[in-house]
């Protein structure tokens, strides 16, 4: 009997799947790991940053091959790559971001600092510092699918601008340059102009 694994994209289609044109939606708490850094996407910096999200992500997803079950473990598609972005400029150099990927509930801090001690050891060449297990509350958001190029993002933002005035909303404090985007596709495969971007920005 083959076994279901919780897919995060298809459970929770208001949060992964929004459409395409603007929306509301109450964001719950969620458990990511997160790592900051500046510069453009294909930046050193940024490629280092999801090589580590990505061994770690996956290294709590195989901890069931050590024999070492977590607790309340259960199978689960590793959830897509999520990012926060802000002085985003014509200067790439200056990008500041968040780049992160979502953490079924069963992760600890304590697992969380068990796997990133192996993946250290397992991917040398990969730098962890600065690495963290988090929570982020980011509640009352409005979002869209945007369907395009990721150079194209501006006629969704427009969108969500005059949603915004429409229902007399306003970003949220500390939010007035920055939003969250989340990546359903990959670029490597898809088409640029098939690419799939959810686009969020709190209230």
């Amino acid at each position: 009997m083959t076994v279901s694994k919780m897919d995060y994209k298809k459970e929770y289609k208001d949060l992964y799947m929004p459409g395409k044109k603007p929306g509301r939606v109450t964001v719950p708490e969620i458990a990511f790991v997160m790592a900051d850094g500046a510069g453009a996407p294909e930046s050193a910096c940024y490629q280092n940053a999801l090589s580590a999200l990505y061994a770690i992500s996956f290294g709590i997803k195989m901890k069931k091959m050590s024999g070492d079950l977590p607790e309340g473990y259960f199978e689960y598609v590793v959830p897509p790559l999520e990012g926060l972005w802000w002085g985003v400029s014509d200067n790439r150099d200056d990008w500041q971001w968040t780049s992160m990927i979502r953490q079924p509930e069963f992760v600890t801090p304590a697992l969380y600092e068990a796997v990133l001690l192996e993946s250290r050891k397992k991917k040398p060449e990969i730098d962890f510092e600065g690495v963290r297990f988090q929570t982020f509350d980011e509640g009352d958001c409005v979002q869209i699918m945007h369907v395009g190029p990721y150079a194209d993002e501006g006629r969704s933002f427009d969108e969500l601008a005059a949603f915004m005035e429409a229902e007399g909303l306003s970003r949220r404090p500390g939010w007035e340059e920055k939003h969250h985007e989340i990546y359903l596709s990959d670029p490597r495969r898809a088409k640029p102009e098939r690419l799939k971007t959810v686009l969020r920005i709190p209230v």
